[in-house]
């Protein structure tokens, strides 16, 4: 397969080189177009109000493997790569591997897994993979899991266009449970907001926040996580709520009345 990888956690990040790494050895031809700095938490979003700028990376990635670094957002370096960079339309996209997980609402704002939706916008599957810490630099399993799946994906392709949000916990590979598929579940942050004065008295505030732990229903990513299995789960872009079309057409009803 022609396999496209991108990420937001920039070129050089050791997650992303991972996963170049692992998939180096295969059958498979690999091409990595991210950005050229760590662009987390900028989900969709485009760059329209300034060029985009391309530079090839050489001697980081292990050789036959031909990387980019691009000036722009996770969903530029995709956009750019199926439309301008590449001679053949990859069979598949992997974003990834982020450092820190991307569970239940997370993917609203994830680099991550807007880079691979990006793919599955043009037609083509797509996985974003995250690595469920952001201390714990050891992205093995992770990278030996991501083979795995896309070894399964060659010999049994999907058959339509669709994002799986991968989540690998944190821990030695040998105490993984396994992978289960799941569904979003909520994930809640205590957003704080640290006010701060820059050298020429200027006030500025620098956004952190920490996870509200909560109850998770068994079918949930996070709950799975906390139980030590990989999560995988199926993403749509179509955010329409089906359940309130029905009171919707009845006020709007109303209204045309």
């Amino acid at each position: 397969m022609n396999i496209l990888i991108s990420n937001d956690d920039g070129i050089y990040a050791p997650g992303v080189r991972a996963l170049a790494e692992a998939l180096s050895d295969t059958e498979h031809q690999i091409t990595v177009v991210c950005p050229d700095r760590e662009r987390s938490a900028t989900g969709h979003a485009l760059t329209l109000q300034e060029p985009l700028r391309v530079d090839q990376i050489t001697g980081i990635y292990p050789e036959g493997i031909t990387a980019w670094a691009c000036s722009g957002t996770p969903s530029d370096t995709v956009k750019l790569a199926l439309d301008a960079l590449l001679d053949t339309r990859p069979d598949l996209v992997l974003s990834g591997i982020n450092r820190g997980a991307n569970l239940g609402t997370d993917v609203l704002y994830s680099g991550t897994v807007s880079a691979a939706m990006e793919g599955v916008l043009e037609d083509v599957p797509s996985i974003a993979f995250s690595l469920t810490s952001f201390t714990h630099l050891d992205f093995s399993a992770a990278a030996n899991f991501a083979k795995k799946m896309v070894t399964a994906i060659a010999i049994n392709p999907l058959t339509e266009p669709i994002l799986l949000n991968v989540n690998i916990p944190a821990i030695p590979e040998a105490d993984i449970c396994g992978a289960v598929v799941t569904r979003l579940g909520i994930r809640r942050y205590r957003d704080l907001f640290e006010k701060r004065i820059d050298p020429r008295g200027k006030t500025y505030y620098w956004l952190s926040g920490v996870v509200v732990e909560e109850e998770a229903e068994a079918d949930t990513d996070i709950q799975a996580i906390r139980d030590n299995y990989v999560t995988i789960t199926p993403l749509k872009y179509d955010l329409t709520l089906a359940t309130a079309m029905p009171f919707l057409q009845a006020w709007t009803d109303k209204l045309n009345n």
